[in-house]
């Protein structure tokens, strides 16, 4: 049904991914002059290896506009993906990753393109090659059902709408990607619905239609690119909470309406939080941040307690309803994933240590210094990873090394403490100023982009003017757990073969393996 739109927002504020898709079908480089067959296709994959059938090559995505309507009464969503698409080489055929979608067409620069469902690929064949370094704009229009079962989904139904998890391989069950987190790029969204619930996505609202039938249309912009692993989009009866941060940094929180006043001691933490985390790790690095407390507190719903989606993270408000020190850690934990996994990314998902490893270092950090307790009932840094330590030969059996993960042990313990580990030897081995020098450097370099597991040993070598690469893949790679710098006392607990049986999770799946709870 089409609706005749007003609009409540200055028109003008609608700028980049959504217009620039919109002005032209197709910008290239080269003129599409070349003949059907000629060109190869893109491969079906980009050789993650943890996840080697996610994403696809021979392009690489530069822009998405997401146009979401969803219908309370059949809680069904119409969707329309346009993505702004560069050949990286003559492309007769590509894919993208989806999976439980009704796809009903795809059109390539305007033109109607074939198009065919292969297990998780939609493979899609536009009428003539594109290019190398042609820009195209490729819409697929398509019909989703939140609730509908498959193997892993990323969509939460909710009792008023929905909201996403895609971490790690899942958002191409809400929307054709190429999901895989090295292939960034711009966001838009509209999102329309009844006039009694609220539409909310990352970044900044930067546009509100009324239109007929009692309906909404909120359009979001990202001012930075987005991973397809850190989408968000959410329908529900919420409320939009804005308050401001340090330096002015505006926060927004999205709230079940009914639960806000419960909600608020929680919400109120964030701007101390950011505080605390700008004096280690510099500037927050994105346009706005804030807490998406979930319309779903079902033990089903999701199995983790809180996801980093950029911007917006979500939990499930029963979990923030907590005291803060019971809460405060992990809130922490999620918003160094704004740094370390959404700022820079990980380039191969054996490189999730370096988000896990991170968001779990400053978040007990931050527990320690407050006096708080953790699970073990320890209160220092130190004591807490000489009890890791001991551990670390059981888990280089039952997990794999801390960088060597595979798609069922991705969120073991070992990506979370394991990585603190490393970099609590790291920090023992260079001191603490060489350390925060590393970890700046790191962040800065690759802000907006993805990195590997070398990289940060290549910026590790290069601040602290000696070769790391060696201490650290011991630490990262081995199978046995090395000494600890400045703590020859330390010791490892032998492996015992009734200990080490691996824990079976299904792929894309999340234990709470982070000690910040």
């Amino acid at each position: 049904m089409r609706y005749r739109t007003r609009v409540t927002a200055p028109a003008a504020a609608l700028l980049g991914t959504a217009a620039a898709l919109a002005v032209a079908p197709t910008a290239s480089a080269r003129p599409l002059t070349a003949k059907p067959d000629q060109g190869t296709p893109g491969a079906e994959t980009l050789g993650d290896s943890v996840y080697p059938a996610l994403g696809n090559d021979g392009y690489r995505v530069e822009a998405y506009h997401l146009d979401f309507a969803y219908d309370a009464t059949t809680r069904l969503v119409d969707a329309k993906a346009t993505l702004r698409i560069k050949a990286t080489q003559d492309l007769s055929r590509f894919s993208l990753d989806a999976l439980g979608l009704d796809v009903r067409a795809v059109k390539v620069g305007g033109v109607a393109a074939t198009f065919e469902q292969v297990d998780e690929k939609l493979r899609i064949t536009p009428v003539r090659t594109l290019p190398k370094n042609c820009a195209a704009a490729v819409c697929v229009e398509y019909g989703a059902d939140p609730a509908k079962t498959l193997a892993y989904t990323a969509w939460v139904p909710t009792p008023d709408g929905f909201a996403i998890c895609p971490q790690p391989n899942a958002a191409h069950t809400v929307f054709p990607c190429n999901d895989h987190p090295t292939d960034k790029a711009d966001f838009s969204f509209r999102v329309t619905v009844p006039n009694t619930l609220r539409g909310v996505a990352n970044g900044s609202l930067v546009r509100t239609e009324q239109l007929d039938g009692g309906r909404t249309a909120y359009t979001y912009r990202s001012a930075d690119p987005i991973a397809t692993e850190l989408v968000q989009i959410t329908v529900g009866d919420y409320v939009v909470k804005e308050r401001q941060g340090p330096h002015g940094l505006g926060l927004r929180d999205v709230v079940p309406t009914a639960r806000a006043a419960a909600l608020e001691p929680a919400l109120a933490l964030t701007p101390g939080l950011v505080d605390w985390l700008e004096q280690r790790l510099g500037a927050y690095p994105f346009e706005t941040y804030g807490l998406l407390p979930c319309n779903n507190d079902a033990s089903n719903a999701f199995d983790f307690t809180g996801l980093e989606t950029q911007t917006l993270t979500l939990y499930k408000p029963n979990f923030l309803l907590q005291e803060e020190k019971k809460i405060g850690s992990h809130m922490m934990h999620e918003l160094v994933h704004s740094y370390f996994g959404n700022s820079v990314s990980p380039a191969n998902w054996a490189d999730l240590w370096i988000n896990e490893g991170h968001a779990d270092f400053y978040g007990l950090l931050y527990r320690y210094e407050r006096g708080w307790a953790d699970s073990l009932g320890l209160t220092t840094m130190e004591a807490r990873m000489k009890d890791t330590y001991a551990k670390g030969d059981q888990w280089r059996q039952s997990s794999g090394p801390v960088a060597a993960p595979n798609a069922v042990n991705l969120f073991d313990n070992q990506r979370y403490l394991g990585g603190v580990l490393v970099l609590y030897a790291l920090r023992e081995l260079v001191g603490e100023d060489v350390f925060h020098r590393i970890e700046r450097t790191f962040l800065d370099r690759y802000r907006n982009g993805a990195a590997t597991t070398a990289d940060y040993i290549a910026v590790a070598t290069e601040i602290s003017g000696t070769d790391q690469s060696g201490f650290l893949n011991d630490w990262l790679y081995g199978t046995k757990t090395p000494r600890m710098p400045n703590h020859p006392d330390w010791t490892v607990t032998p492996v015992v073969s009734s200990l080490v049986a691996p824990r079976h999770r299904a792929p894309g799946h999340y234990p709470d393996s982070t000690a910040t709870l």
